[in-house]
């Protein structure tokens, strides 16, 4: 049997946690709304779900955990290139379809009209970038975005990189040394909290490091769990869980956000991934964890192209209070229904093409 063989084996007998694959799609939707509310709330102690973009940070602790979930027990099997591969084929797709969006919307917004600083060859650089995960905050009309053609890839490059130190290091090392590396990360996001007075951090140019101190500890939070069998049985159910989780997002936005954010990021988020993995689920609810988790990564890396559409048009056009309600509450079911679409016509295709090329060549090794 090859390695690709002994690992989908391995996988097909594991449980698989419905309930955790449901609350990334809430924390995806919570983001999506995160970003309509801050155009329209500049100051955030006005917007209700100022807290949206701990989301990111729940991502990165549910990832650390479903990744020593999956991989621990069979990377040494399947070795370090076809994990590499298999995360490629898995998150890359998606990086691909979000940037050639992104520059489309770029173009063709419209609300706005392309600078005339940026010259075809910038922005085929720019594009170039975005496709490959490079970091290029040159786009100063977009607050020197890591990826200003597509803003939340800045998550999928400390994602990736979080990977890479996972298989090139972490996976090797016992789980006291997991919990010394968590704890000296926490010491990374207290700072980092301190520092800014919040942890929104991580996606712009001058923030660059914020986004490392943000994945180094909910990620390593995220294996400790998993290492630890801190799982805790409960009957919260998706429903209970998922409100917990909101009410992280929707807590009032203060001067005190370094010391609430850092307890938010540092237990309350680890605490909802050990129950979530330990939750009860009801049969009639499977459905909806399924479609909210196989959703939520396409939904966050579609959505920011339309974003940028959104806060032109609300700069430019200063919509009233009943239209702008609108707008949004149409806004965010229509970019569901084009993350479905991009899930199902295009990340689904490419990715089973992919794998089944990938098996192809093991097969004949």
């Amino acid at each position: 049997m090859n390695a690709n063989k002994t690992a989908s084996a391995i996988r097909s007998s594991k449980q698989h946690f419905d309930i955790l694959d449901g609350l990334r799609g809430v924390a995806a939707l919570a983001v999506v709304i995160f970003h309509f509310m801050e155009w329209v709330y500049t100051d955030f102690t006005r917007n209700f779900i100022a807290h949206g973009f701990l989301a990111v940070d729940f991502f990165f602790c549910l990832s650390g955990f479903v990744i020593a979930y999956a991989y621990d027990d069979r990377l040494g099997k399947m070795g370090v290139p076809a994990f590499f591969k298999s995360r490629i084929i898995r998150l890359h797709p998606l990086v691909v379809a979000g940037s050639v969006m992104g520059l489309l919307a770029f173009l063709w917004d419209p609300f706005a009209i392309v600078p005339e600083s940026y010259s075809a060859g910038k922005i085929a650089l720019i594009f170039f970038c975005s496709l490959v995960l490079a970091p290029f905050p040159v786009m100063e009309d977009r607050g020197f975005n890591l990826f200003g053609l597509n803003a939340p890839s800045w998550s999928l490059f400390w994602e990736y990189v979080a990977n890479i130190a996972y298989a090139l290091l972490l996976h090797r090392l016992r789980r006291v040394y997991i919990a010394v590396l968590t704890l000296m990360a926490a010491v990374g996001i207290v700072f980092v909290a301190c520092r800014s007075g919040n942890l929104l951090g991580g996606w712009s140019g001058p923030t660059f490091w914020d986004g490392g101190a943000r994945v180094a500890y909910s990620f390593l939070a995220g294996m400790l769990i998993y290492r630890s069998r801190w799982i805790i049985k409960n009957n919260l159910g998706f429903p209970g869980l998922a409100v917990l989780l909101s009410l992280a997002f929707l807590m009032p936005f203060t001067a005190w956000n370094w010391l609430t954010e850092s307890l938010v990021v540092l237990l309350y988020f680890p605490l909802l991934v050990a129950l979530g993995a330990g939750a009860a689920l009801k049969p009639s609810l499977r459905p909806l964890c399924v479609f909210s988790g196989n959703i939520s990564y396409p939904l966050y890396m579609t959505h920011y192209a339309f974003l940028w559409m959104f806060g032109n048009y609300y700069t430019n056009q200063k919509p009233g209070g009943a239209e702008l309600t609108a707008v949004i509450i149409v806004g965010v079911i229509a970019l569901v229904g084009v993350a479905y679409l991009v899930m199902k016509l295009y990340d689904i295709p490419v990715r089973k093409y992919l794998t089944d090329k990938r098996n192809a060549r093991a097969g004949k090794a």
